[in-house]
C-alpha cells in the first residue's frame, strides 16, 4: 500500500473516531483510540516511537517521540490545541526528516469538524 492509500484510510478512521467521541479529550486518549482503530483495520501501528537526534558526531537518544507510525510509512502527530501553529507543522516535518519518511498527518482533534484539523505534510513524496 502506498503512503497516499494509507493516509486515506487513516483520515477515515480519525473522522469516525472524532464523530464517536467528539472534541475535548486529551491527546493521549485520541492517540490510543486511533491506534486501536487502525490496528483493527489491519495496520501495523507503533506508538510513542523514539527518534534520536543526531548532530555531527553527537547522538542524543532522548530526542523525540513520534505519536504514531503506521506501516513504517506514515507519521501521525496527534494534537488537541486551539489552533494548529507553524511550530506544529515544523515539528511534523522534522520528524519526517529524522525518520527518513515521506508523509505525515498532523491531526488536531480539538475542532468541531475534524477535516478542518487535518494537515498533510510531505517530505519528498513522489
Amino acid at each position: 500500500m502506498t503512503e497516499n492509500e494509507i493516509s486515506y484510510k487513516i483520515i477515515g478512521a480519525a473522522i469516525a473516531l472524532h464523530r464517536t467521541i467528539g472534541p475535548g479529550l486529551l491527546e493521549s486518549v485520541y492517540e490510543s483510540a486511533l491506534a486501536y482503530d487502525l490496528k483493527e483495520l489491519g495496520f501495523n501501528v507503533k506508538q510513542q516511537v523514539p527518534r534520536p537526534f543526531i548532530y555531527k558526531n553527537l547522538r542524543m537518544e532522548t530526542g523525540f517521540r513520534i505519536d504514531l507510525v503506521v506501516e513504517d510509512k506514515v507519521i501521525i502527530e496527534v494534537k488537541c490545541v486551539e489552533k494548529i501553529n507553524d511550530v506544529h507543522l515544523a515539528q511534523t516535518l522534522t520528524y519526517l526528516k529524522l525518520s527518513d519518511l515521506k508523509l505525515g498527518l498532523l491531526i488536531n482533534f480539538r475542532t468541531a469538524i475534524l477535516k478542518d484539523g487535518i494537515k498533510r505534510i510531505v517530505n519528498n513524496l513522489e
